[in-house]
């Protein structure tokens, strides 16, 4: 019988509470959009979202205040149930890491980077029980690895990173994929040996006595990625309003750096999470938005071609394609 702890029952009650939340504030006009002929106050953006993070950044910092527009949160606990939801339109964009988003675009996700921020590698990695006889990756050699969320995650794309550096091949390790608060449940009931997880899964798994056999950093190219649905985009009501809400993120972003404290404590609120646990995962999460570069494209491509390889996406994606560097310039 799985058994839930305090902090699974906090992210399980956070994914479920997310979505329902309602719809918020419509201000004056303040934005450069004025001038366009779009009456913004007409259009509803839906905000995509995982676990929380991107509202608790936005509302720490009330970036969103006197919007002209409409909006709604949709959270959801991974990237898959993310781009599902951008796929068929039930949202209007996506913050995920690099290899989710590429992996969406791959599924007929019609989708483009926007912007990008560059975060720690440490907030995803391997962990396993402390008793665990596990201690090193290369001892993961005929074991399963239970892998959050879907095929083509950043933590899939780790793992075999990992597994490389000690000479192990894929094979060696059978693969399970597993939404991450189904994981987290079973993980803190050791019904579950090795887990492949993300923030804030990673951190509360850890907290809750996990050890970690090996973390992003060298691996994992450290991006995410800020995505919007081209059916949102080429709407203009919508891609103005998705344009304004990438200017406040940015500004959100800057001020989660400069005021980690206050920043935590929303996050907490948010999560329902002990305010030293969400000090740590918004340390690890706060990092400056920037518009998607030319480096940025490179990066990624490496990522792209990388996963190509190592067959985690079926086919290899060119870049460049599914990224839109006119919507928000700084």
């Amino acid at each position: 019988m799985i058994r839930f702890d305090h902090t699974n029952k906090a992210l399980i009650l956070l994914v479920a509470f997310l979505p329902l939340l309602g719809l918020y504030g419509c201000g004056q006009l303040t934005s450069p959009q004025k001038a366009a002929t779009v009456d913004l106050s007409q259009v509803t953006v839906v905000l995509g979202d995982q676990v929380g993070g991107t509202r608790a950044l936005v509302e720490a910092a009330n970036a969103l205040e006197g919007v002209p527009y409409k909006y709604k949160w949709a959270s959801f606990q991974g990237a898959a149930p993310l781009f599902e939801a951008l796929r068929v339109g039930a949202v209007d964009t996506a913050p995920a890491g690099d290899l989710p988003v590429l992996a969406a675009a791959v599924g007929q996700t019609p989708l483009k980077i926007l912007a990008t921020r560059v975060g720690k590698s440490e907030g995803l990695g391997i962990i396993v029980h402390a008793d665990s006889p596990i201690k090193r990756v290369a001892d993961l050699k005929g074991k399963t690895v239970i892998v959050s969320s879907a095929r083509g995650s950043v933590s899939q794309y780790q793992l075999y990173g990992a597994l490389e550096e000690v000479g192990l091949k894929r094979s060696d390790v059978t693969v399970k994929f597993v939404l991450p608060t189904d994981a987290a449940a079973a993980f803190s009931s050791k019904s579950i040996e090795v887990w492949a997880t993300f923030d804030p899964y990673f951190y509360v798994a850890q907290q809750n006595g996990g050890r970690v056999l090996r973390d992003g950093q060298g691996i994992n190219s450290g991006l995410s990625l800020i995505t919007a649905s081209e059916e949102a985009l080429a709407n203009p009501g919508k891609r103005a309003a998705i344009a304004d809400f990438l200017k406040r993120l940015n500004k959100a972003s800057d001020w989660a750096i400069a005021n980690p404290d206050a920043y935590a404590q929303v996050y907490a609120k948010l999560s329902r999470l002990p305010l030293n646990t969400s000090k740590s995962i918004t340390q690890r999460s706060a990092r400056e938005l920037r518009p998607v570069s030319n480096d940025d494209i490179r990066a990624l491509q490496t990522v792209a071609d990388r996963s190509y390889q190592d067959k985690i996406l079926p086919v290899r994606i060119e870049v460049r394609s599914i990224a839109d560097q006119s919507i928000w310039t700084k």
